[in-house]
């Protein structure tokens, strides 16, 4: 399908419409209703989004690379074997948003409010998570090599299977947080203990 570039969308309806398939580069989507929308397969290229209300919407296989996401509500979102490498999200809501699969290499998601949020198996390489609120947030099974996790929350947060080598148990909150015994292991060797 031949993607649609350079357009501006405000003030758009797109309540509950089924996405399958769509293309967007470099497009620019304002105060674009969005609810209920069942994405399958679309990919958005290098565009920003405003103010666009994502709530309850469920994402398969789409692809948001290099997109801004600037005071979105993405309440209840799904995003299910998703491709949103070097998106940014500043000032969106994003609680309870569930993440399965796909890859979220180089996302920006400093001081963002993950409290509760769910990934699960994802891919999240040099994801920049700095000061994040991740509160009792599932990070089950996740890549988070090289991310960015100075002052992140983590609070009660359950972390098993993830990569925690970026993590500086001195710089984070992890009152509570759930961690497996190999997870253990290398926070004590990269606090310099010796295990025999």
């Amino acid at each position: 399908m031949t993607a649609i570039e350079d357009e501006k969308f405000t003030d758009e309806d797109w309540y509950g419409e089924e996405f399958d398939g769509r293309a967007y580069r470099n497009c620019s989507f304002h105060e674009v209703d969005m609810t209920e929308v069942v994405n399958t397969g679309s990919t958005f290229e290098e565009c920003t989004f405003g103010n666009v209300k994502f709530n309850a919407s469920k994402h398969s296989s789409a692809a948001f690379v290099n997109c801004v996401f600037k005071r979105c509500n993405l309440f209840d979102t799904e995003f299910d074997g998703c491709k949103l490498v070097g998106s940014t999200f500043a000032e969106c809501v994003m609680r309870p948003m569930r993440v399965r699969g796909g890859d979220w290499s180089f996302v920006v998601l400093s001081g963002a409010d993950l409290r509760d949020c769910v990934f699960r198996d994802v891919r999240m390489r040099e994801t920049d998570l700095t000061a994040a609120g991740c509160e009792k947030a599932e990070f089950l099974n996740v890549d988070m090599a090289s991310a960015q996790l100075d002052r992140i929350r983590l609070a009660g947060a359950d972390l098993r299977g993830s990569d925690l080598s970026s993590l500086n148990p001195f710089d984070a909150e992890l009152k509570g947080a759930i961690i497996g015994a190999e997870q253990a292991m290398t926070i004590a060797r990269s606090l310099g203990f010796s295990i025999r």
